[in-house]
Order: structure tokens, then sequence, then C-alpha cells
């Protein structure tokens, strides 16, 4: 991840995360994080909203798959991943810049809730990719660690 750029937000979804899924099945959740500056204004004595940063997001495969199913519209969450821009052009030729974020872990914000995780099953494809043993002497398959 030499030169990626990386960086955490905080902030609410503006939606449910939804999910899609490529040509060759690999599961994406895509959803958008908004982000805003909250100051203390000593003059109106009030808090004041600053300006908003909405970040589309994509979080792939078993991230995305538990994202969308623990996460809904309106939860505060924090992420974190690779931040990247990217320029299209759209069907009537105008060209488009947008910046993008694709997450490596998300999670509900505790500051104002509280959450109950549970831990997911792992699947066969995403952890043989990663070097995982799966098979029947894999000491990470049940709930117990092997120490």
């Amino acid at each position: 991840m030499s030169g990626a750029t990386v960086m955490t937000i905080i902030g609410n979804l503006t939606d449910d995360p939804q999910m899609h899924y490529t040509q060759t099945g690999a599961a994406v959740a895509s959803f958008t994080i908004a982000s805003s500056e909250r100051r203390y204004n000593k003059q109106v004595e009030q808090w004041e909203e600053g300006d908003a940063l909405f970040m589309p997001c994509s979080a792939w495969r078993d991230l995305g798959e538990h994202a969308a199913e623990s996460l809904t519209k309106g939860t505060r969450v924090i992420a974190s991943g690779r931040v990247r821009t990217r320029t299209y052009e759209t069907g009537e030729g105008e060209r488009r810049t947008v910046t993008e974020m694709t997450v490596e872990d998300i999670g509900p914000s505790l500051k104002f809730a509280t959450a109950q995780p549970h831990k997911a099953a792992r699947t066969g494809n995403n952890n043989h990719a990663r070097g995982f043993d799966v098979g029947p002497g894999d000491p990470w398959a049940n709930d117990e660690p092997p120490f």
C-alpha cells in the first residue's frame, strides 16, 4: 500500500449500504458517509454545523457483506481505508472527477450508541486467498483461541 492515501472518517451513513456483485461473484457494498465539523459559536452560544463532506465508499467481499448486514441509514460509523480520485466521462461527453474511499475497516461509533458484535463465520475463498488454513486443522475455526 505504498503511496496510497489512507484516511479515517467519522460520520453518518446517508442510506443503507447497497450490495452488488461483480461478474466474478465478488461482493461489494456501496454507501456514502456524511461528515461535518461541529463547533461552538460563543457569540450566539450554540452549536453550528460546518461544511459537510459526503464520501462515497465501497467495501469488498466479507467486509461489504458484514457492513450491509450490520449498518443502516443514519448509523454513526468510523471507517478507515484508501482514498483515490478518478476521472471519467459521462454519456454526454462531460469529464467528471470523483474522490472515493475503498474501506478496509468499518464499525459503528460507540460515542453515542452501543453495539453487540457477533463473530462472523469465515468463508473459504477469502481466507484461503489470504493464506489462512481453512481446513479441519484451522486453530481459529472455532470461537476459542488456540492458546
